[in-house]
């Protein structure tokens, strides 16, 4: 099964530079494709976010202010795969560990452990829609460049 999945992917553009992701497997890239389809048909990667439910909303009324959350009204199956990766991706991408660990030891809001993996996955998103658009080479300096901080901000 495995080998017809990855001649499957195979005919996906750009699609070895992305298999170059440390933590990233044939699997993931098969279920993000199967999701999202044809990437081109998106214009940024924040409507994919959306397309995915993993855009930010606040439920507020009048006075009272909610607090701001996911909205969980896209594919399901998308935030699921992308949910599942970051377990081996943290484990094996020193780049996103990296990214992950800045959100949650911050000293100006913190994230907790999950809205941080949610925080990393958007960044998976991005950097997906990328290589996969534009057919640029996954840069691990690059992916670091997004993270302002300066010595001794972050949290011991």
């Amino acid at each position: 099964m495995n080998k017809v999945l990855e001649e499957t992917i195979r005919k996906v553009q750009h699609v070895e530079k992305l298999l170059a992701i440390k933590g990233v497997g044939s699997v993931t890239i098969a279920g993000f494709i199967a999701e999202v389809g044809d990437i081109r048909r998106f214009k940024s990667p924040k409507q994919i976010q959306k397309y995915a439910g993993l855009e930010l909303v606040e439920n507020s009324s009048g006075k009272h202010k909610g607090r701001l959350r996911i909205s969980k009204r896209g594919r399901r199956k998308l935030r699921k795969i992308l949910y599942q990766v970051m377990i081996p991706l943290l484990a094996r991408n020193k780049e996103f560990r990296t990214i992950y660990d800045y959100y949650v030891t911050r000293v100006k809001n913190p994230l907790k452990r999950r809205q941080a993996m949610i925080a990393v996955s958007c960044k998976l998103i991005r950097v997906f829609y990328a290589v996969l658009t534009k057919g640029v080479d996954y840069d691990r300096f690059k992916i670091m460049s997004d993270i302002h901080h300066e010595r001794g901000v972050i949290a011991a």
